[in-house]
């Protein structure tokens, strides 16, 4: 079946009228850029201050064992697809001006809830393929405010090549990075290589270059229209924030409040934009009706130091398999339905939002492909469920493009397995224990060979899965 005629035989399947008794819930799903697992003051950060984030877990329930992808873009397909980014091509980052992106046979979460009549937003940043075949609007999405890839890649990237007479933002960006620690690894790029960063309205170019300091406010502002518009239906809005990702800007009514300096100024600035969207759900009578989740793409940006966060007691970070990469916070608050207070460290990951929304919509999830998201609902409502997810891959996630093509390779190596309280990092065949030791520091493998032996077993059936139902990128 292919992706038409299954979005209209679902569609004709969940057909029935709503009434305000069979009306599915509405649901936010607020995603932070680079926000690392002890970043917020409810995970034990001792120096920023997330009173709105904290009083969200203490009225819902926090994960401690949640995983997003490595990098952004790999992120972003996995939460909107369900699947493993691999699987459907996606495993790297789309620079600007790519003639890539995700593939228009691919079927999101938003157009997967648009089968239940759901209106469906996007407030924030894109990078699945800048493109117009490539973007939200095509994609499931109704509206979209945003950037269509990260906010670095602009002509004021530091490791851009010195030229004379050079822009005073991009040696203004220069001399922050610098102050951070930041020298990418030696990496540059050529003065053209970024061209000025679109702020998008739907399909149009708002602002060229906008002035990142009112990002989050201004994309706040969309969601809370965006709720105000849609209150009497069941509505989706993906509030996708480009904040903490450097280059660091807060509002300007933040900035200098927190003691850990800017990128503590701008965590307070996500706080507040979570506050006045959990406000606008409450004096509009929604929020009893209405899932919210608070949740990270990937782990802290390391190599940018003060500019960068914190992976709490992990290993490492954004960009790499350890667990400071990939574990990142994730708070769910629904109230009457979501017993408040709770804690758990049963595992799951972003993919499974896709499934999770789903049967909370009552729609039922495509026939057609490999889906990897579970439905992982349970663990929200109830504190004895255990989790569907017995293990979790980790891919590599890699940028490779061939430059006289502008062509990626999408990488299929899988760097690590987690099952239970273990981890495998597959290269080096190190073992941990992650429940004795979440620094991943003692490699136990020696002692434990009949886990490593069962770990590559699953990860060689995974993999042999992956390779017969890969699925392709979309191309211009």
């Amino acid at each position: 079946m292919d992706r038409r005629k299954f979005l209209r035989s679902a569609a004709a399947a969940a057909a029935p009228a709503f009434s305000q008794r069979s009306q599915p819930p509405n649901i936010v799903l607020i995603l932070a850029d680079d926000l690392g697992w002890g970043d917020l003051s409810c995970y034990g950060n001792p120096y920023i201050h997330t009173p709105r984030i904290d009083r969200m877990a203490a009225e819902g329930v926090r994960f401690t064992d949640f995983y997003a992808q490595p990098l952004c873009g790999p992120s972003r397909a996995a939460i909107l697809t369900g699947c493993y980014p691999v699987r459907n091509s996606l495993m790297f980052n789309h620079i600007p001006r790519a003639r890539t992106g995700i593939h228009p046979g691919e079927i999101t979460v938003a157009e997967h809830l648009k089968n239940r009549g759901y209106a469906t937003a996007i407030a924030g940043k894109w990078h699945l393929g800048d493109a117009p075949p490539f973007r939200p609007l095509r994609h499931g999405f109704d509206t979209w405010l945003g950037l269509p890839y990260s906010n670095d890649m602009w002509p004021f990237h530091p490791k851009t090549v010195r030229a004379a007479g050079e822009n005073p933002r991009l040696t203004a960006a220069r001399t922050r990075a610098e102050l951070t620690g930041y020298d990418g690894q030696g990496q540059t790029y050529p003065a053209d290589w970024f061209p000025d960063l679109p702020l998008m309205s739907d399909d149009q170019v708002l602002e060229l270059n906008p002035d990142q300091r009112t990002l989050t406010t201004r994309y706040t502002d969309k969601a809370v229209g965006f709720i105000r518009s849609n209150r009497a239906r069941p509505f989706f809005l993906y509030l996708a924030h480009a904040m903490p990702h450097a280059p660091l800007f807060a509002d300007p009514n933040q900035a200098g409040q927190s003691p850990r300096g800017l990128y503590g100024d701008v965590v307070r600035d996500l706080d507040r934009s979570t506050g006045r969207i959990l406000d606008t759900l409450r004096e509009l009578g929604l929020d009893r009706r209405t899932l919210v989740i608070f949740t990270s793409d990937n782990g802290p940006w390391l190599p940018y130091g003060i500019d960068a966060g914190s992976a709490g007691p992990f290993r490492a970070g954004k960009g790499t398999h350890f667990e400071g990469g990939i574990r990142v916070p994730m708070i769910a608050r629904w109230p009457d339905r979501i017993p408040p207070g709770r804690v758990t460290s049963e595992f799951a990951s972003t993919i499974d939002f896709f499934a999770t929304f789903g049967a909370l919509a009552g729609v039922p999830p495509p026939t057609d492909r490999v889906i990897d998201s579970l439905d992982v609902s349970p663990l929200l409502f109830d504190p004895a469920a255990r989790s569907p997810r017995d293990s979790f891959f980790i891919y590599e996630g890699a940028i490779a493009y061939r430059p006289e093509t502008g062509r990626p390779r999408n990488s299929r190596i899988l760097k690590a397995i987690r099952s239970g309280p273990w981890k495998l990092h597959v290269e080096t065949m190190a073992l941990y224990h992650l429940h004795s030791d979440p620094g991943e520091s003692k490699d136990v493998a020696g002692r434990n060979r009949d886990v490593v032996d069962r770990l590559l077993a699953m990860g060689r059936r995974f993999d042999d899965e992956i390779a017969r139902n890969t699925r392709p990128l979309g191309e211009l």
